[in-house]
């Protein structure tokens, strides 16, 4: 059996310089996914067009949209590239070049030229889940993601505050505190 190798890490993007290649249908979706996690994220979309959907989305979150065809003058100070043109060729100069920088980067629909995943997210307050198939099926993420809303009760939220609250209270060692916080959370299962 195949393993997904892929390790899970939350990125503070309100930190990070993200820019987006294209600004088509895929660049919505990319653009839509990760304001919908990261609403004050720092976006730029560079594209010869964009689609009427994206400059409305643009224009209510802090995305700044540059008219124009791709360079690698773009990828200067950003931390994260997501390619989504309809130009293969484009696609694969953008990944070259943000190698060549250090620069993460993830080519829609393209899993060998990606050096992250964007899966499936589940968000309830200060709990969040995310979900990988390992690029080989985003649809099933989807459904996973679905599912996972449906089961998590809203107020998981108000459980992580409490548990929060809790464990600023135990005293002793480190040890300690794990034994009674898994003490108390062993219940949910």
């Amino acid at each position: 059996m195949e393993q997904n190798e892929l390790y899970p890490i939350f990125l503070k993007v309100t930190q990070l310089q993200v820019l987006i290649i294209g600004g088509g249908n895929v660049g919505l979706e990319k653009l839509t996914f990760l304001l919908k996690s990261s609403p004050n994220a720092h976006v730029t979309v560079v594209s010869l067009t964009f689609l009427p959907e994206l400059v409305a989305l643009a224009k209510s979150h802090k995305v700044h949209l540059v008219e124009d065809s791709y360079n690698d003058s773009f990828l200067m100070g950003k931390h994260m590239v997501i390619a989504t043109t309809d130009k293969i060729d484009v696609n694969i100069q953008v990944y070259k070049d943000c190698k060549d920088r250090n620069i993460l980067i993830n080519v829609a629909d393209n899993p060998p030229y990606c050096d992250f995943y964007m899966g499936g997210i589940v968000t309830k307050g200060n709990i969040k889940i995310a979900i990988s198939t390992n690029g080989k099926s985003p649809t099933l993420a989807k459904r996973l993601r679905q599912f996972f809303e449906e089961v998590i009760p809203n107020d998981i939220d108000d459980l992580a505050k409490n548990l929060n609250k809790f464990r600023k209270t135990i005293k002793g060692d480190f040890s300690n505190k794990v034994a009674e916080m898994n003490k108390l959370t062993e219940k949910l299962l």
